[in-house]
């Protein structure tokens, strides 16, 4: 048929990985090519040829190519590594947050197919961890990606490969397990945010989560309240959909929830070492696609504005000019400096449509957002209620202990209140 390549070495009779190997036979059903052995390694019976397992061996073609493809292979073709994490996963890319193909068992031993680029895990200290995505095979045939940190990598030089002898079945029948290291574990509040429509970008920009650490042994929890992490050595079941997180001190335990949410606990020595329940929920939709929906909402907030003006006056209050890209010049507002504006500004700015409106407000606003001067630093952002009429714009100043979260809950007892009339030119 051709020639390829041999990926694991074989012990009977002793062929090196990287060896070029002559194809006699493939077969899809038995899942096995039978390839040649090279005269010099023929036993004392003279067998000259052997099954290999489709896995375990590299197609190429012609001699000279398969030739070439050897001289590629070479820096990696003697090259293994052995596991030093439990459930340490192979994946399917070079990130760590994309799916798992496989778990590996604390010294199950993994072929190095060779260096690829990617994303490298983010270590306790929140830096990258030192180390590199690796294209691998493990002796059953799976191929994917796994990233070096927890691989102790060896050459073979003459003896066969031992690989480990520990069961893996148990691991792999842990479908709670799986599903806990096979999703993004994210804030309760994010859900609720979804729920309610009312998208804060900037807290999910902030990508707050908890991550088993499957890839790098340190679980992580990110939070606005709080940051920690966890070393450990390996995860096992505590009872009924519940792990620990055993090693090095870790009092970190989850808990699978009916309704597939997680509820993580740990003792919090910042609370007299009391022990802490946090709840993280998958999400239905990526984080990176809410945040364009939302981006789009504001976009489409902002151009009804826009096109009802974009030039907006008041003789009392000046003159507002929006423009497409969401800033505005505002002159002629001397009458709200200092009661409302500083006198440093020359009115130069941006409109942000990141607020919304207690129920309460909806049959009187259409909305609300926050305008922030850019030609100053200090005292510099502002939040209004708007109404839209076939004149023009009505603005409430709205004070800051009104906004709870992004939604406008209380009116100042007193407000301010500016109209402008649309621009009839």
């Amino acid at each position: 048929m051709g020639y390829g390549i041999l990926l694991w070495s074989i012990d009977e009779p002793p062929v090196l990985s990287g060896t070029v190997l002559p194809v006699y036979i493939r077969s899809n059903i038995e899942k096995i090519f039978v390839v040649g052995i090279p005269e010099s390694l023929r036993d004392e019976n003279g067998i000259d040829k052997i099954e290999v397992p489709l896995s375990q061996f590299e197609f190429v073609g012609s001699k000279k190519k398969t030739d070439i493809r050897a001289q590629e292979f070479s820096e990696y073709a003697l090259t293994y590594a052995e596991n030093l994490q439990d459930a340490l996963p192979i994946r399917d890319n070079t990130d760590n947050n994309s799916k798992r193909v496989y778990r590996l068992r604390v010294g199950e031993i993994i072929k190095v197919l060779g260096k690829v680029r990617g994303n490298p895990p983010i270590g306790a200290s929140g830096d990258p961890l030192a180390g590199d995505w690796l294209k691998v095979l493990t002796k059953d045939g799976i191929t994917g990606y796994c990233f070096s940190n927890r691989l102790k990598l060896f050459n073979q030089v003459e003896s066969a490969i031992q690989t480990s002898e520990v069961d893996n079945t148990e691991i792999l029948k842990d479908p709670d397990l799986d599903l806990i290291l096979s999703r993004r574990w994210l804030p309760d509040f994010y859900l609720q945010m979804i729920n309610s429509r009312k998208i804060n970008i900037q807290s999910l920009e902030k990508r707050y989560q908890f991550d088993p650490g499957q890839d790098t042994g340190i679980a992580r929890i990110i939070l606005p309240d709080i940051e920690r992490q966890f070393e450990y050595d390996r995860i096992i079941s505590s009872g009924e959909r519940a792990f620990s997180f055993e090693g090095k001190g870790s009092t970190l335990q989850m808990h699978l929830r009916p309704n597939n949410s997680l509820s993580v606990q740990f003792m919090d020595r910042a609370q007299n070492g009391t022990r802490r329940t946090l709840l993280f929920v998958t999400l239905p939709t990526d984080v990176n696609d809410i945040i364009i929906q939302e981006n789009a909402r504001r976009e489409e907030s902002f151009m009804t504005i826009y096109n009802q003006g974009p030039v907006y006056t008041s003789n009392n209050f000046g003159t507002i000019t929006l423009r497409t890209t969401g800033d505005f010049t505002w002159t002629g507002f001397d009458l709200l400096v200092p009661q409302l504006f500083p006198a440093e500004t020359n009115g130069n700015g941006r409109i942000i449509m990141d607020l919304y409106i207690s129920p309460s407000y909806e049959d009187r606003f259409n909305g609300a957002f926050t305008l922030r001067f850019t030609d100053i630093r200090t005292d510099n952002t502002f939040y209004f209620m708007y109404s839209l009429d076939n004149q023009g714009l009505r603005l409430e100043v709205i004070p800051s202990y009104g906004i709870e979260d992004i939604t406008v809950m209380r009116r100042d007892p007193s407000p301010l209140v500016l109209y402008f009339f649309k621009d009839s030119n």
